[in-house]
């Protein structure tokens, strides 16, 4: 992968030559005013609203949108079923209008744009898809080749141009293969290479990976990463996994209702979530209570020996981190580590542990030990008590 991305960086670095591409300033049509710069890529939303009507009634599917998206950054967009996930991406390259309020790419106001302008701003946003979009009656390369053609480029250009794309994906091998005789993340990959045809600066992830197993998700996501990092293309995705979002994105948006639920770095929203939506939707990757464990929870300390069970929760700030000596010690008592999990997120620790602790040293409040220097975790809760021990699992 490492010699396709450094294939794609000279590749990338000298495509911008597509018939009909704005260069010069054009005002008067609203089209951009120069050509895209080092950095370009760059999206914002201004007070965006989007309402659906219909004879069945209206549906307010975005509300009040106000946010930006760094050039170059990877922007992950999450929510619920109806949330407005589809809806917020497709204004990006105005396949949605807004029914008021901006969205703005590179500084311009994408909803001024004339027809003209509309064509040359999606040559500049690719755009890949969940269930992938194939002409099944075209080969690999010919799908590849499809928006070239639309945009004029010269047939060897093309070929060239398409050559080039299949080895970014790793797909060199399968010019002349049609979709039906492709895996599915084979066919994601033809995606990704035709929706970066006409050298663009942003791309649009529609639920990529929503399709895939978990395996091929993992290596889409690091071609993803590596197209990114390499190219240094915005890349915008929406989807309903949080594990998606956790593995690739810089910052998230968590959408309710057509609304901004939390916005912010991935470490922080992942670490200490504000919103019962986003809470709710990073339940699945939580180290919950295993079922052996909480038949046998007891509210209060039995009678006769007994452990308390302790949930260690680390939210990434701080620079606090696990640390199983240091716990025994401030604790004063044999601890026992029963289940659990940590992440790195971004550099910060994240995650929760829970520990059988010998009764002696049970105490119903652990407050100091998540403040200042004494801090151990960020948080500690009291879960309950088992009598007699507790064996690991």
């Amino acid at each position: 992968m490492a010699t396709n991305t450094l294939t794609a960086r000279r590749m990338f670095a000298g495509w911008g030559g597509l018939p009909g591409r704005v260069q010069a300033a054009d005002t008067r049509r609203g089209t951009p005013t120069h050509a895209a710069p080092r950095g370009a890529g760059a999206v914002a939303f201004r007070d965006v609203a989007k309402t659906y009507r219909s004879s069945a009634g209206t549906v307010q599917a975005l509300d009040a949108i106000s946010l930006e998206i760094a050039p170059g950054s990877i922007f992950g967009i999450i929510g619920r079923s109806g949330a407005g996930k589809s809806s917020l991406l497709r204004t990006i390259n105005r396949l949605e209008q807004p029914t008021s309020g901006q969205v703005l790419v590179d500084g311009v106001d994408i909803g001024t744009l004339s027809e003209a302008g509309l064509v040359q701003l999606r040559r500049r946003i690719g755009m890949i898809f969940q269930h992938f979009n194939l002409l099944s009656a075209k080969t690999v390369a010919e799908n590849v080749a499809l928006p070239l053609k639309v945009a004029g480029v010269p047939a060897a250009q093309i070929a060239a141009r398409v050559q080039e794309l299949l080895l970014l994906v790793g797909l060199q091998d399968k010019a002349d293969t049609y979709p039906s005789r492709l895996s599915g993340g084979q066919k994601q990959r033809v995606g990704i290479a035709r929706a970066l045809a006409t050298g663009p600066e942003i791309l649009l992830c529609d639920e990529a990976t929503s399709a895939l197993d978990p395996e091929t998700t993992h290596s889409i996501l690091q071609l993803l990463r590596d197209i990114n990092r390499t190219l240094g293309i915005t890349v915008v995705l929406i989807t309903h996994e949080m594990s998606v979002i956790r593995e690739i994105a810089d910052q998230v948006l968590v959408l309710e209702q057509g609304r901004i639920a939390e916005l912010g770095a991935v470490w922080q929203v992942f670490g200490n979530p504000q919103h019962a939506a986003t809470r709710a939707l990073l339940a699945p990757l939580q180290h919950g209570l295993p079922d052996d464990l909480q038949q046998r929870l007891q509210a209060l300390p039995p009678a006769g020996a007994y452990t308390q069970i302790l949930q260690l929760g680390y939210r990434g700030e701080d620079g606090l981190e696990p640390d199983l000596p240091r716990i025994a010690q401030a604790l004063g008592a044999r601890v026992r580590l029963l289940h659990g999990g940590v992440d790195r997120i971004q550099g910060h620790a994240q995650g929760q542990l829970l520990v059988a602790l010998e009764g002696a040293a049970a105490r119903a409040d652990w407050t100091l030990f998540t403040q200042g220097r004494e801090a151990i975790a960020h948080e500690i809760k009291v879960l309950g008590y088992v009598a007699e021990s507790v064996h690991p699992h």
